[in-house]
């Protein structure tokens, strides 16, 4: 199984749904999960109303720091995904394993004006979508590390 991790700022809104979405579409391929460099500590509630929207659980959805996610005991990682252009720019963590990284910045959907809050979660949740079944139609399973950045990047720019 491929592991994934999706990456943003504060965890609360463009990974958490990132994570969702892999971990519905992609179940049975993927385990995706999603992470911070300085989280906020809650999910946004409109991150979960565009999600319950769409009828995907978000059970278990928190936001938490990029740190779970290194040291020993943390999952090995095949594929991490920066979500917005300040965290790749960040010094990341050592990672369990040597995973592909690859960055697929987007616009933050909380940064819209309340009133346009619901179409920026809808316009950020169909591109992930698409990015993100773009990403599973691969065969992820049997592509080398160079083939496998190079899909992820083209992916990214789409």
């Amino acid at each position: 199984m491929i592991s994934i991790l999706a990456l943003c700022t504060g965890n609360a809104s463009r990974s958490i749904l990132a994570e969702a979405i892999f971990n519905r579409d992609g179940a049975g391929r993927v385990r995706a999960f999603s992470a911070g460099s300085n989280p906020v500590g809650v999910v946004a509630g409109a991150t979960l109303d565009c999600l319950a929207a769409r009828g995907i659980d978000s059970k278990g959805l928190r936001s938490k720091s990029w740190f779970e996610f290194s040291g020993s005991g943390a999952p090995q990682l095949d594929i991490v995904l920066d979500l917005c252009p300040s965290v790749a720019a960040e010094r990341h963590p050592a990672w369990q394993g040597r995973p592909v990284t690859a960055t697929w910045a987007m616009d933050e959907p909380l940064a819209a004006p309340t009133e346009q809050t619901a179409v920026a979660f809808a316009l950020a949740y169909h591109r992930l979508s698409a990015r993100i079944n773009a990403a599973l139609a691969l065969p992820l399973e049997h592509l080398g590390r160079d083939e496998l950045a190079g899909h992820l990047d083209r992916i990214g720019r789409g």
